[in-house]
């Protein structure tokens, strides 16, 4: 075992009801190991103005050329200049970049300036920009670029971030996200609606020029498309898609998974109120955060470590033709903050794919010093990027909300013990 790494949780008591494809007998009841970096890869930049108090939550893409992995982080730092009423410095959230070309071992960031950036407008008039197809649209991500996650679909690539229309303040120190909102948009007749006055997340995709990002041409490498998310309807992130259209209602169309913090403002989570992970179906990309799209409640929690929420947390890994893996976390307080776990969803013929298997099980969470809260309350280990190389699950991650490591796991052995169980957590 590489000596950077450390292993978690090796063992399970419980008996084993049935045997998974290509498991030893002898390793039935043992969890994956789960191997961790003993350090911080990347920490805060002190001096660095937009990264100097926390780096968090990266997605990661493979080099289709080369085994390089490239990495968009979540970063902020005090923005006093754009302290608009002297309530509380805003924390505008960026997007940064790095690169490894060790498998993700080490990682190389780039302090010089965000890859992507929030306009930081206040005005009416700022609060536009330009999409992919050159019209003038709603700036969703104006605030803030928060939780970035990527991935293919339909032979291109994609980037979903939570975003803000306006920059919040010192968000661990309470519900900060009102404190800079200019006057006019503290009006609920304001044009934008309550994703100004309330100032929530929506999510929004961006297309990538992978070639243009790891050449550093910031600038030429984010398209905006669309937003995926109805910032009006509730504040919703977790939001990625699968990388290929599936036959729902009888039409093939994009697939999403989405966590609406209430789920009872859609139809399929009548009566649900604690954030629950969703699947969504549209034809056209622009038509997710419309009447157009279907909607299907996927998971609520159910387990003890699930108690307050759940969310997808990076998109889908194919296991087999029509057979996914997906990595999702719970969150509870003040036993166990966020912890991630994993389940197996399987494609339907002309339908939404469903749960076949779900790890009732938290396989990864905090437990090394670096990663326990520092400036939050909450223990957080939360994944928002995986990839397999040579059979190895990499996964990248956001601990404490300050500081970012790797993890690792034989991908076929988190197939196999998920397999254990059936798709309420039984085994």
């Amino acid at each position: 075992m590489n000596q950077n790494f450390m292993n978690q949780n090796s063992m399970n008591q419980n008996s084993m009801n049935r045997k998974p494809e290509n498991q030893n007998p002898a390793d039935q009841n043992r969890k994956p190991a789960i191997r961790y970096s003993r350090q911080p890869v990347i920490e805060p930049k002190p001096g660095c103005p937009w990264a100097d108090t926390m780096v968090l939550n990266p997605a990661i893409v493979k080099d289709p050329d080369s085994d390089a992995i490239h990495m968009l982080f979540r970063a902020t730092g005090p923005w006093p200049e754009k302290n608009l009423k002297g309530i509380s410095d805003p924390y505008p959230i960026f997007l940064g970049y790095a690169k490894s070309t060790d498998r993700g071992e080490t990682w190389q960031a780039d302090f010089s300036r965000p890859a992507l950036a929030p306009v930081l407008s206040y005005e009416q008039s700022g609060m536009y920009i330009k999409d992919i197809h050159g019209k003038e649209t709603v700036n969703y991500a104006n605030g803030c670029v928060e939780d970035p996650r990527i991935f293919p679909v339909e032979g291109g690539l994609y980037l979903t971030a939570a975003c803000r229309m306006f920059p919040p303040g010192a968000y661990w120190e309470g519900d900060k996200r009102k404190d800079n909102l200019p006057d006019w948009a503290m009006d609920p007749g304001n044009p934008f609606g309550s994703a100004a006055y309330r100032n929530d997340t929506t999510t929004v995709l961006f297309k990538v020029d992978l070639g243009r990002l790891k050449d550093q041409e910031y600038e030429r490498a984010f398209s905006y498309v669309c937003p995926l998310t109805d910032g009006n309807r509730t504040d919703n992130r977790d939001v990625f898609l699968f990388p290929e259209k599936m036959k729902i209602d009888g039409k093939m169309q994009y697939v999403m998974l989405h966590r609406p913090d209430d789920p009872d403002r859609f139809e399929a989570g009548k009566g649900v109120h604690k954030p629950s992970i969703f699947l969504a179906a549209a034809e056209k990309l622009e038509d997710f955060p419309t009447e157009r799209c279907t909607h299907k409640l996927l998971a609520q929690g159910i387990f003890d470590w699930e108690e307050e929420r759940i969310g997808a947390s990076f998109p889908p890994l194919r296991i087999k033709d029509g057979l996914w893996l997906l990595p999702y976390h719970g969150k509870q307080l003040p036993d166990y903050g966020y912890t991630q776990s994993f389940m197996i969803l399987e494609e339907v013929e002309n339908d939404f794919p469903k749960i076949v298997h779900r790890c009732s099980e938290r396989l990864m969470y905090a437990q090394q010093d670096w990663e326990l809260p520092d400036k939050f309350e909450c223990p957080c280990i939360f994944t928002t990027g995986g990839i397999v190389m040579n059979g190895e699950l990499i996964m990248s991650y956001g601990a404490a909300d300050q500081k970012i490591g790797m993890a690792r796991a034989d991908f076929q052995e988190i197939v196999n013990y998920v397999s254990l169980f059936d798709e309420n957590g039984r085994r």
